[in-house]
């Protein structure tokens, strides 16, 4: 059976989709208001940025880092309490950006 290719993860690097996921995801929520719909966006980006980073770096970074958007959406709610909604949303993308891009140039699968 043909494999059919994942638009979204066969084109966009993972740090934007992740960030995509982060950023798109709260703002889907506060502009319908329904936290259901920025949920699903969050969910959606994560499933591919998940697979984008098992398929460029591997199970272990891809659990870590699709760990650390989990946490980073977590962490999130309690830290826009302190410095504001969209200033938290900003910050935790940053890292997870970060994180993605040096885990992607530090370990990178052979092809093969």
């Amino acid at each position: 059976m043909a494999r059919i290719p994942n638009a979204l993860t066969a084109t966009a690097p993972a740090a934007l989709t992740a960030a995509g996921g982060l950023v798109g995801g709260y703002g889907v929520a506060r502009w319908t208001g329904k936290r259901q719909l920025g949920g699903a966006v969050l969910a959606v980006a994560g499933a591919g940025a998940a697979a984008q980073w098992n398929r460029r770096s591997g199970a272990p970074a891809a659990a870590a880092l699709t760990g650390l958007y989990v946490v980073a959406f977590g962490g999130s709610h309690p830290l826009a309490k302190k410095i504001g909604a969209w200033p938290s949303v900003f910050a935790v993308t940053g890292v997870v950006t970060a994180a993605s891009a040096i885990t992607s140039a530090l370990v990178t699968r052979k092809a093969g």
